[in-house]
């Protein structure tokens, strides 16, 4: 079987607040722990209203102590925002507070809006064209410390935490080939290139030290309950989160619309049939069709799944749903 993972926005949902969406979090990823999902990744986002994990690995931290034996990590810190050193310092952290159970994926979009970025960033100088850099960077930092070395990642140097590559497009997928880390394809939010990206990477992969052959892990979106009606109802919240954020009106996760599908002016529906299309959502026969179909077309190594459900308990039943069905994996991996 697949292994399968867990990524997690740490929704804020309407009429609720980021405390409670972190402590639904941990009540998540304990649940998903027991049902063995292997990973339990969060995300860094800024300025959305919606995302409770903008402090990435304070969010990883809160989770990780929460459980006790699934991994725990970054899908992804977007590194163009922070220094190479602050990273591997607060996952070198993380790594001895909880061995052997912390990831770090890194991305090269900033997370946010231009405006935003230059909040965290004070200036853009040290932006996207240096991503690469930054990475050797950051992967010497985790590296055990050389004779001489002058600047060193304590707690950090030597521990070894995975890093992955996470990517929607080209870029990403030479780069981890080129580097021989693991890649994460966003295919759960921007599909278009999954078919070119992922053959590209596993093509041109090269052996590293982290890793001898080519991983990859796809996100897929899986909303699944008893019936598929009921699915497809819980599936409304993300359809208008997407199309709010796509308009520039980024909000809280609003609560299930009957209905909501066809109420869409034609640009809009299409718009989001083809942005979340890699979507799996019904009752058990559904999801176990649409799981098979997705591993048979994209072969992946791994699986993350992610489900922006409003009702808590409702989002809990989605993922043991699906490790019904497919009984996911939780040993060890890259």
């Amino acid at each position: 079987m697949i292994p399968l993972s867990v990524l997690d926005l740490s929704p804020i949902k309407q009429g609720s607040d980021a405390a409670a969406a972190l402590r639904e979090s941990a009540e998540l990823a304990r649940h998903c722990e027991k049902l063995g999902y292997r990973r339990y990744w969060l995300a860094e986002h800024h300025n959305m209203p919606g995302i409770a994990s903008a402090a990435t690995a304070v969010a990883i931290g809160h989770v990780a102590a929460a459980t006790s034996t699934i991994r725990v990590g970054a899908g992804g810190v977007m590194l163009p925002n922070h220094a190479p050193l602050i990273i591997a310092e607060q996952f070198g952290t993380l790594a001895a507070l909880f061995p052997g159970r912390i990831d770090l994926g890194i991305g090269r979009a900033p997370g946010t809006d231009p405006r935003t970025a230059l909040a965290l960033r004070r200036h853009l100088e040290t932006g996207l064209d240096n991503f690469p850099r930054d990475v050797q960077e950051l992967l010497a930092y985790l590296a055990p410390a050389v004779p001489g070395q002058a600047v060193r990642a304590i707690p950090g140097e030597g521990s070894k935490v995975p890093v992955w590559i996470l990517g929607s497009s080209h870029y990403g997928a030479q780069l981890a080939a080129a580097l021989g880390l693991p890649y994460a394809f966003a295919s759960h939010f921007a599909p278009d290139d999954l078919d070119v990206a992922v053959p590209l990477y596993r093509r041109a992969f090269q052996p590293s030290p982290w890793l001898d052959k080519p991983y990859v892990m796809l996100g897929l979106n899986v909303f699944a309950a008893d019936t598929a009606e009921e699915a497809q109802l819980l599936f409304t919240s993300l359809e208008q989160a997407f199309v709010n954020l796509r308009t520039g009106r980024p909000g809280q996760l609003p609560p299930p619309y009957p209905g909501y599908a066809e109420s869409l002016e034609p640009r809009i529906a299409d718009m989001l049939e083809r942005v979340l299309r890699c979507a799996i959502v019904g009752g058990p026969v559904e999801i176990a069709a649409g799981l098979e179909q997705f591993i048979a077309a994209h072969r992946p190594d791994e699986i993350m799944v992610t489900a922006q459900i409003y009702d808590a308990a409702a989002r809990r039943r989605s993922y043991e749903i699906l490790a019904q069905i497919h009984a996911p994996q939780g040993a060890a991996s890259p």
